[in-house]
């Protein structure tokens, strides 16, 4: 268990840290689940279930800057998120490393949760006004 917790709480102040405020509940509902997990299973349940969310915001803040630009700049836009796609999966599929047990689990998991909020503040921050 004492392996588990130094990687969440990584994960934990990495999120925070990198996500723009999305809803107090939505936060508080991810942070007591992950207190309140105890196996692997229920860390990558609230890890889900949070990536869910976060995917949601990520598409509608790409659809809403998409709904913004030029149709060259739409097609820019779609080279750019087909690169960060290529990129995020190549990245977390090395922390699936198969020899690292339990915790590799978690932390692929967390690498896309971490990658998709970071990219959804990105498209929400190149949105004008």
């Amino acid at each position: 268990m004492k392996h588990l917790l130094l990687p969440l709480c990584l994960f934990s102040t990495t999120l925070l840290a990198s996500a723009v405020v999305y809803g107090e509940e939505a936060r508080q509902s991810h942070d007591d689940c992950l207190e309140s997990a105890v196996t692997t299973v229920d860390i990558v349940a609230c890890i889900t279930e949070e990536f869910e969310r976060e995917d949601k915001r990520l598409n509608d803040n790409y659809q809403q800057l998409r709904s913004q630009l030029s149709d060259s700049r739409k097609e820019q836009l779609l080279t750019a998120q087909r690169a960060w796609i290529a990129y995020k999966e190549a990245n977390c599929d090395f922390y699936a490393n198969p020899e690292g047990g339990t915790l590799a689990r978690i932390s692929a998991n967390a690498c896309v949760l971490t990658e998709t909020t970071n990219r959804a503040d990105e498209l929400e921050a190149l949105m004008q006004p």
